[in-house]
């Protein structure tokens, strides 16, 4: 029975992360917005979710944004391997790409890359495309482009599914391919890429609670 811990657990994906996990009964304790140093038990939970991130608009600046995004985020998962964890799930983003001329492209491969190099057993990176659901804080052009992905869904889920992922299935496929990842040792890779096709079977087509 694994416990976990989530870091970004108050934002749009992770809180959802956090409602999934509670809502598995094999899942024995589950540590919010904690490093694993944090965690009761004497030994360190053997996955660790982060969805932690925030955006330009928010930080200030593209130099603040990268220090929560990029900078946070290894310091985190440094942390994280040198506590014991196993399994290192993050949520990245789609197109994520080294040679990308958009600095935030560019900066969710370098921190994929950073954190493959740290060795986990296995590492889930997750890259939903548009994440829909309501935020917290303002996004006009976001919340714009939501509402396209809200009228384009009348017309089937595969009119959004190959572009834009519901936070919900994106939680799910989350905790799917973490557990997955724990429970499956040699049979899943060691480095473990979800692109958008990925989210949608694990957390939406395959899902079962």
């Amino acid at each position: 029975m694994p416990s976990t811990a989530i870091v970004g657990s108050t934002g749009l994906v992770g809180s959802h992360i956090l409602s999934t996990l509670l809502a598995l009964p094999s899942i024995t304790n589950t540590t919010p917005n904690g490093p694993p140093n944090s965690h009761p038990s004497p030994l360190p939970p053997p996955i660790l979710f982060s969805a932690l991130g925030t955006t330009k608009a928010a930080a200030g600046s593209f130099e603040n944004q990268r220090k929560i995004d990029y900078d946070l985020n290894l310091a985190l998962a440094t942390a994280a391997k040198s506590a014991g964890v196993k399994v290192y799930v993050l949520i990245s983003g789609t197109g994520a790409n080294i040679k990308s001329a958009f600095p935030y492209i560019k900066m969710k491969a370098e921190l994929e890359e950073a954190v493959k190099e740290l060795g986990f057993e296995h590492t889930v990176l997750v890259r939903p495309g548009l994440i829909t659901g309501d935020r917290q804080e303002s996004r006009p052009a976001e919340f714009a482009i939501r509402k396209i992905a809200g009228c384009m869904s009348l017309l089937g889920k595969w009119a959004v599914d190959f572009w834009a992922q519901d936070k919900d299935v994106i939680a799910k496929a989350a905790v799917s391919a973490g557990l997955k990842a724990l429970e499956g040792g040699e049979s899943v890779p060691k480095v473990w890429v979800l692109e958008q096709s990925d989210v949608v079977r694990l957390g939406r087509t395959e899902w079962k609670a």
